[in-house]
């Protein structure tokens, strides 16, 4: 049957610009859906861990990233442990990157449509059409337009409306922290390091992640005993919070904020096989693991290649993308896990005895600490490695 497109995705950030772009590389004809006009700076994240710089190279976005708004940060200052040096202790030798949300999604989505990718913006999807020619509608310059596709591809974020249209159910872990941020000017900080103070027994994780020229976005992860931090009416309540965790208070003398506060809840939420009926998920959309570990940006990244990949080594989409989906359950679970150990481990309510044990531990072994988070969900995942970590071997 003749469609319109081989791929329609909806959603014109990182996930569905990235595999836009590989896919028109490779002479699929990509069509690509974004609702916004021009994207707008809102608190999400903006850090990728060197695991996911490698995703980024593979999918030939690393240098358009550097080129355009993307800034090298390579080490982790965790004031607690050795400055660590990310080029020399992950076996990607790659520094992170950190990046301004809006800019970052008009450069990918921008090499995408200079390699072919058809884009539209101001497009909103009504509907999606599940079956052997899958489909949308969208509404766009006031009227409804019918388009099918071999593939249609949902990447509209961690509250995906697409999701819920496919008939796909939500899984939601336990209840998480609440996170806040704010992107700040004239930060005193060394702009090649991604600066940390986490208090376990305060409940408090603040993090500065520099962009360069003095401009930081500061992230704070708290629970419910502190008021919900939200508007330009918390922004001296916000700094005073990070420096109560242990944060310097000369790192924020004198600056300024440069975008919005806001406040979300830091709880996974996911979906099981993230393919059905020529519709798939990639990104936040698929699943969205704990916003504390910074994972976002390279689990949506390492999609797009996998999807990309069997997408590309075989005429059978639909087996294909059945294999990206076992795939993704499989590295997301990961993630999902390693991050619950450490949620349990420093954050857990009633957990000081054995939080006391493993942080005495931890400060002598640093190693203990999973690494999945920096290296990647290839990482063992066993009960060995999760004892370790929890001091109890």
């Amino acid at each position: 049957m003749k469609v319109d497109y081989d791929v329609i995705t909806m959603g014109g950030g990182l996930g569905s610009a990235a595999l836009a772009k590989i896919l028109a590389e490779n002479g699929k004809n990509v069509l690509v859906l974004e609702r916004e006009a021009a994207f707008k700076d809102r608190v999400r994240g903006e850090w990728i861990a060197p695991w996911g710089v490698a995703e980024a190279q593979t999918l030939g976005l690393y240098q358009p990233l550097l080129q355009s708004c993307a800034h090298v940060t390579p080490y982790w200052n965790d004031v607690t442990q050795p400055l660590r040096d990310f080029r020399t202790t992950t076996p990607q030798r790659l520094p992170s990157l950190t990046l301004y949300h809006p800019a970052m999604q008009e450069a990918v989505l921008s090499s995408a449509q200079d390699i072919g990718a058809e884009i539209w913006r101001g497009a909103t999807v009504s509907a999606l059409r599940r079956g052997d020619s899958p489909g949308v509608s969208v509404a766009r310059d006031g009227r409804v337009i019918e388009l099918t596709a071999r593939l249609v591809v949902c990447a509209d974020g961690r509250n995906s409306a697409a999701r819920s249209l496919a008939g796909f159910e939500t899984q939601r872990g336990s209840q998480k922290l609440l996170g806040a941020g704010l992107l700040l000017d004239n930060l005193s900080v060394a702009q090649d390091a991604n600066h940390v103070m986490l208090n376990p027994f305060d409940v408090r994780w603040a993090l500065v992640m520099p962009q360069g020229h003095g401009r930081a976005r500061a992230y704070l992860f708290y629970n419910a005993d502190v008021e919900r931090l939200q508007g330009t009416r918390d922004t001296t309540r916000f700094i005073d919070e990070c420096v109560k965790g242990g944060m310097p208070a000369e790192m924020y003398a004198g600056a300024r904020p440069a975008g919005p506060l806001a406040s979300f809840d830091m709880t996974e939420t996911w979906v099981d096989h993230p393919y059905r009926d020529g519709i798939v998920l990639i990104g936040d959309a698929a699943g969205a693991s704990d916003p504390s570990w910074g994972q976002g940006l390279s689990l949506t990244l390492r999609d797009a290649r996998v999807l990309a990949e069997n997408l590309l080594s075989s005429d059978d989409w639909a087996a294909a993308a059945h294999r990206y989906a076992s795939a993704r359950d499989e590295y997301f679970k990961v993630t999902r896990i390693v991050a619950q150990w450490a949620f349990d481990l420093l954050f857990q309510r009633g957990a000081d005895q054995a939080r006391e044990r493993a942080l005495r531990l931890l400060a002598a072994e640093p190693d203990r600490f999973p690494d999945h988070f920096f290296s990647g969900p290839e990482l063992p995942c066993n009960d060995d490695v999760r004892k370790r970590f929890f001091g109890e071997i």
